[in-house]
């Protein structure tokens, strides 16, 4: 019998292939973890049902759904990138499945890849189930689709390197209750739900650099008041984008 009348032929997949069955993996093992449910959706959801329907905070001019949507699209952003991914990462690696993928024909930097996938396929059902919520709730946006679109996308960069940066760096448990600690003092801090204009001002400009602030800031200014391209905001969120990923690359620790 000659080697080529074996099937499947022995070897690698294709590396697409290979990433691709990789991000459904991910993704899968994303939405069926209850922690990460509730951090991705239930959170979410809640807050942005709550707030717009009771009078808790005083949001401003307008409606309350207006000023808390595009914080709330920030913070499911923050949860599933940073939060769910720091979390997930770090006790894989804890286990030593990054170690045993690493050893596979996958690639490293494809796994990291597929993990990033796997995070924006989970932010647009996010996105989508937000945004249904927020038009249920009277939500009226306006501005440039565009903007929009790179706003989350350098949102994603910026907490999915600061999320693998932390994974790849602190213990599995260190990574729990710092992944949790940051989630809780951004909601509050990071102009989610709370004004910015509610902080004074020295504070507030400390807290106007955080990417979560530059994030929800910047999808206020475009989904609120119509702007074309918060360019301020962007150039934030780039700079945490190089940052966190640059480091990330360059100080994770597979073991």
């Amino acid at each position: 019998m000659s080697a080529g009348t074996y099937a499947p032929r022995p070897g690698a997949a294709p590396l697409g292939r290979m990433i691709g069955a990789q991000t459904a993996l991910e993704t899968r093992m994303l939405l069926r973890n209850g922690e990460q449910l509730l951090l991705t959706v239930i959170i979410p959801s809640l807050l942005l049902v709550l707030f717009s329907t009771v009078d808790i905070i005083d949001t401003g001019r307008g409606k309350s759904v207006d000023f808390l949507a595009p914080g709330i699209l920030a913070l499911a952003v923050m949860s599933t990138a940073f939060t769910g991914q720091a979390i997930a990462t770090g006790f894989e690696r804890r286990y030593g499945v990054l170690k045993r993928l690493g050893a596979s024909p996958l690639p490293r930097w494809a796994l990291m890849t597929s993990k990033t996938l796997a995070v924006l396929v989970t932010e647009v059902l996010q996105v989508v189930l937000l945004t249904v919520i927020a038009f249920a709730l009277g939500w009226s946006p306006h501005g440039n689709p565009f903007a929009v679109l790179l706003l989350l996308v350098l949102g994603t960069a910026a907490f999915s390197g600061l999320g693998l940066l932390m994974a790849g760096t602190l213990k599995a448990e260190a990574t729990l209750a710092a992944a949790n600690l940051v989630f809780l003092l951004l909601l509050v801090a990071g102009g989610v739900i709370v004004p910015m204009d509610k902080f004074p001002g020295g504070v507030r400009s400390v807290l106007d650099l955080l990417p979560i602030s530059a994030l929800s800031g910047g999808l206020r200014d475009v989904l609120q008041d119509g702007a074309s391209m918060p360019w301020g905001n962007l150039a934030i969120l780039a700079v945490w984008a190089v940052l966190g990923l640059g480091s990330a690359a360059k100080f994770f620790r597979w073991e």
